[in-house]
């Protein structure tokens, strides 16, 4: 078959007289757009909490020991308890009445908001959908529905502010092994890191605003809270760190504040090398231990609430302020279905979008 028989859009194989007999059915091009984002187990109890970390820790890009070293260690030993503690922590913010996480329902809510957002736009051409790099939907199965139902053109949308190598690198890297399994592939897009887009950080600031605004008295510190990294990623050339940095002196120019009035630390360490710092954990404790009495806590980095900043956050770093004499804790949601984010990420994908929707 020519070439140019199968066009998008234009195909003489699409719905024409010339169509061969028996040729299989080609539906008419659209345009997709999937947000990724990081996953979630599919219930609380041990072995679907094993199945979840199990893919998430034997990920290259988040664990990248040599597998001889690394396996065992996780099969035997990590695998064998963590799935306890990390079911207690999900079941302390389980969606009990959808019966899911957190996480899965405010990406479905971004997602139904977005395709809301582009449909008004652009009509129907653009479809919207949402896949997880870990559990469920799958990138795989949610690329094949794309092409399936006609997208021969994927924007492909991490829900990372700031580019990392366990969290955009991996999405990406997920996406392009599920089009090796197409015969035939749509033209894939990715969105680059955008925590200096202007939407994107007045989002932010809004969101503290309303905060500040809605307190008796304003918090004396906000510290800002990104996902830590190894510090050698920061030596090997991952721009992360950086990226976290540049967000807080942004947004904090944006709120028009002194510098001091916020500050920046990273949480989620584990293991036995050096991390990125200083630690969330110890560091909002090192302020009340310095007189702060109030203290708010953002997550810049995180497009959803999920589990680390839920239950983390909101409770475990909570703690370490509280217990070494801090009286007041706020936390500042992450940016989630606000108005203004989805009206970000509009902007974010119509830009990346050029030439497709012309």
């Amino acid at each position: 078959m020519a070439a140019s028989q199968v066009e998008s859009g234009s195909s003489e194989c699409q719905g024409s007289a010339h169509t061969p007999a028996r040729h299989p059915a080609i539906p008419r091009s659209k345009i997709g757009v999937v947000l990724a984002n990081l996953g979630t187990p599919d219930d609380t109890d041990y072995w679907s909490m094993r199945r979840y970390l199990n893919e998430f820790l034997s990920d290259k890009r988040v664990v990248d020991y040599p597998s001889w070293k690394w396996q065992p260690l996780l099969q035997l030993i990590i695998l064998t308890r963590r799935p306890f503690k990390s079911g207690e922590a999900y079941r302390s913010i389980w969606n009990k009445e959808k019966d899911e996480s957190p996480l899965l329902t405010i990406t479905r809510d971004q997602t139904r908001k977005l395709a809301e957002a582009l449909r008004q736009r652009h009509g129907e051409r653009v479809l919207v959908d949402f896949c997880m790099r870990y559990g469920n939907p799958s990138t795989d199965s949610v690329l094949r529905r794309m092409q399936a139902a006609g997208c021969d053109r994927i924007l492909f949308f991490p829900l990372y502010p700031q580019y990392a190598s366990p969290t955009t690198a991996t999405a990406n890297d997920h996406a392009f092994r599920s089009l090796m399994k197409l015969k035939w592939q749509p033209a894939l897009r990715t969105v680059p890191a955008y925590f200096e887009h202007p939407a994107y950080l007045e989002a932010l600031a809004n969101s503290v605003r309303e905060k500040y605004a809605a307190a008796d008295t304003p918090p004396e510190v906000l510290v800002t809270s990104y996902h830590g990294v190894p510090k050698r990623f920061l030596l090997e050339g991952d721009p992360y760190y950086c990226q976290c940095q540049k967000t807080t002196r942004l947004l904090r120019e944006r709120l028009g504040w002194e510098e001091g009035a916020i500050q920046t630390a990273f949480q989620s360490q584990f293991g036995p090398e050096e991390w990125v710092g200083p630690q969330t954990v110890d560091h909002v404790a090192e302020l009340a231990r310095q007189g702060k009495k109030h203290i708010a806590v953002l997550s810049p980095a995180f497009a959803s609430d999920c589990v680390e900043t839920l239950e983390e956050i909101n409770e475990e770093i909570r703690d370490s302020f509280l217990a070494a004499g801090g009286e007041r804790f706020t936390y500042i949601p992450c940016l989630n279905d606000r108005d203004d984010h989805i009206q970000a990420l509009l902007a974010i994908a119509e830009n990346e979008l050029g030439g497709w929707l012309g």
